[in-house]
């Protein structure tokens, strides 16, 4: 069995390495992200642009940046099975069958009621034609 001195091996190992230039960003800032679904507000480094600013525990001010999704609601996360819909595109598919059913029922009782009165026209007619006759 061969024994390895796991620390030294692993500062050897990282010793000659050295990260590309001009790859990553260097305008890392901190920034205050919030989750919509549930309130939950993060305080972390980022490159991402905010014109909203929050005024955060620590009495100062960082940008905010708004996410419709978290680790902190996210079902992965959290353990929950629940529909996460920010964007309400169940509400609207919704609204939008209901909207057409109304709109084919109105449509199907105009057709109905076109063709009552069309009924009741033609036997006002025919009464008349028939009263006619018996004269």
């Amino acid at each position: 069995m061969i024994s390895v001195d796991l620390d030294l091996w692993a500062t050897d190992m990282y010793t000659n390495l050295t990260m590309k230039t001009g790859l990553h960003p260097d305008n890392y800032r901190v920034v205050v992200f919030e989750d919509l679904n549930n309130g939950t507000r993060f305080l972390t480094r980022s490159t991402v642009a905010s014109e909203e600013t929050i005024k955060w525990e620590d009495g100062n001010e960082y940008p905010l940046v708004k996410v419709h999704i978290s680790s902190a609601s996210h079902p992965f996360f959290t353990g929950e099975e629940r529909i996460v819909d920010v964007e309400g595109r169940v509400d609207k598919f919704k609204a939008r069958a209901a909207a057409g059913a109304a709109a084919r029922e109105k449509r199907t009782g105009a057709v109905k009621k076109h063709a009552m009165r069309k009924e009741a026209k033609l036997a006002k007619h025919e009464a008349k034609i028939e009263a006619e006759t018996e004269r």
